[in-house]
This record gives C-alpha cells, structure tokens and sequence, in this order.
C-alpha cells in the first residue's frame, strides 16, 4: 500500500492530504512496468547464456554431442587395435614374406607418406570439434593408404609363391630310375675311363644301371622338347625343359612312353631303359643343364633319396670307374 502524504495549509492551520495527479500516477506505473520487462529481459537472456535452464533441444543437443564424443573416443581405440594388428602385418611381410622369396622391402615412407598439397579437410574446420574430427578423419586415411599399399604388396607375394612353387616343382629334384629298379649307379659325373678307347675323358652324366624296359622318371616339371634318336652317341633320348634355366636329358632309351610338345610333371613315365646309340649295356645316361651348361646331377636328388642314399650314391658317384657310354 503506498505511502499518504499530508503538508500544513497556513490558511486553515491543518493538515491536509496531498492528492497525487492522474498524469503522475500513470507515468510511475510506466516505469514499472517498463523496468520489470527490462529486468526481466535480462534475466531470460541471462539464463539463456548458462546452463542453468536449458530448453528440451538443447538438451537433446547436449545428449546427441556427448553420445558423438563416446563414439569417437571408442573409434580412437579401434583405430589404435587396426594400427597395431597393420604393423604386425607390414613387419612381418617386409621381414618373412619379401625376404623368403627375395624381393625387396616396402620403404618405410612409402608405408606412411602424408597427404601434401592442398589443405583437404578445410571443410571440416570451424566446428567446436574440429580438431578432434580433423586429426580422426586424417588417421583414417592414413589406415586406409596403408591397407592399400599392404594389399597390393600381399597380391604380389601370392605371385611369387605361385612362381616359386612353380619353380620347386620344375627343379629336376629326384632320381629318374627308382631305387627299387637299380642294378647299380654306374658311373657318375666327372673324368671317366671311356669303355670303347679306354681313353680318359669327361663324362658329362650319371649312368644308372638297370634292366631293359626299366621305368624312366621326370625329374621335375616341364616340356618335352626332343625325343628322337638324331644326337651323336645318346641313341633314343629325350629333353625336357623345365623353365628357369633347367633342361634335362634322358639317353640310350629302349623306348618313349612321351612325344615332343607334350608337358609333363614330376614322377611321370616318360619312357624305358635300354642300350641304344653308343652304349655297353642297358642303362641311363642322365644328365641335367642350367643355362646351357652341364652340371652335376648328383645335386638335384634330395626330393627322392634319404641322407644315407644319397651317402651311399655320392661315394660310388665319385669313383673314377669305366663309364657305360
């Protein structure tokens, strides 16, 4: 209730009430009214700029922004398990499979190298996250070019273990005349007495005694690429080209069990032993070639014999006895 104001009238020596003035009274009711918006105006935007009232959007807001940082956080762990398990795989290939068939390490800033140029995660700037979304979104896609790199390095280790599978296979690596079928190893590889001048000179193979018609292996994989009687002393042969540098010949056949062109794997039947051309008596002359030159066969028999065979066939090999061709 508001206050009644009185002044002394000298005229009537009292009292009297002072009446306000209608114009008055609006005006302080103006001003009321005007400074409570005010105030309240500045309350409401006051509150509007804490967290101390917060509208349902924003609160959904808030919710939704947490809920995005707990996902970026477990994407961050993730992303730390993915670079982990990456370099396991890039030691591994670079350490085992590349050195295991001899090709040459993936460089290390190869494997990692950066995205020069232009700044290509502008759009992303400007946000109250940025630079948690920026640095995220770049290991991203550093992962993403090391997986490209691993996977174009494991497509080329998978064709060199199909080469090098291809080349184990065509290595002449076995005996052409099982165990089972030999009388006895001849002669091997080096400086012979020759059975028809008796002179000395070298003899280029391995002579494997055996009866006529004996079986007669492939050493390894390849093509048939001779199997005549037209070169000078070998009689009925055969030539098989294993790829690689490897050729090998098979003479003094009694018969062919294969005919030029025809390929042919490890173990197959290509033909008979017998004692055709300039032969003594029925065996197999054997003889295997690496880039056009002779070489010891006696190296290429661990697919077939045990350590104590080969013991045994390496002793005999090794005398310098009379040769059968």
């Amino acid at each position: 209730m508001s206050k009644v104001k009185y002044f002394y009238d000298p005229d009537t020596l009292s009292y009297r009430k002072i009446e306000p003035k209608k114009s008055r009274k609006y005006r302080n009711i103006g001003l009321f009214l005007l400074g409570s918006a005010l105030f309240g105006f500045l309350v409401v935007m006051l509150l509007m700029n804490t967290n101390l009232i917060n509208t349902p959007k924003e609160l959904s807001l808030q919710r939704e922004l947490r809920n995005y940082e707990l996902q970026f956080e477990l994407l961050d762990k993730k992303m730390e398990q993915v670079e982990q398990v990456l370099a396991n795989v890039e030691e591994r290939d670079n350490n085992i499979y590349r050195l295991y068939f001899e090709a040459n390490p993936i460089p290390e800033e190869q494997r990692k190298a950066g995205f020069g140029g232009i700044n290509r995660y502008k759009s992303l700037e400007g946000f109250n996250n940025s630079e948690m979304i920026m640095a995220t979104t770049q290991r991203l896609d550093i992962i993403q070019k090391q997986l490209v790199v691993q996977s174009k390095s494991l497509d080329e280790i998978t064709k060199l273990a199909k080469e090098k599978e291809k080349l184990l296979a065509s290595i002449p690596a076995i005996q052409p005349v099982s165990n089972e079928d030999l009388t006895r190893m001849a002669s091997g590889y080096g400086w012979r007495s020759d059975p028809f001048t008796k002179a000395r000179k070298m003899h280029w193979g391995m002579d494997f005694t055996a009866p006529k018609g004996t079986p007669i292996y492939a050493s390894g994989d390849g093509k048939i690429t001779r199997a005549d009687n037209k070169s000078s002393g070998y009689g009925k042969h055969i030539r098989i080209d294993h790829g690689y540098g490897y050729l090998t010949l098979y003479a003094h056949l009694s018969n062919y069990n294969v005919k030029v062109g025809q390929k042919v794997e490890r173990g197959d039947l290509i033909g008979f032993v017998g004692s055709t051309g300039r032969s003594q008596a029925p065996h197999l002359h054997y003889e295997v070639f690496k880039d056009g030159k002779r070489i010891n066969p006696i190296n290429f028999y661990y697919g077939s014999l045990s350590t104590e065979e080969f013991a045994n066939m390496l002793k005999y090999a090794q005398q310098e006895n009379q040769s059968l061709d």
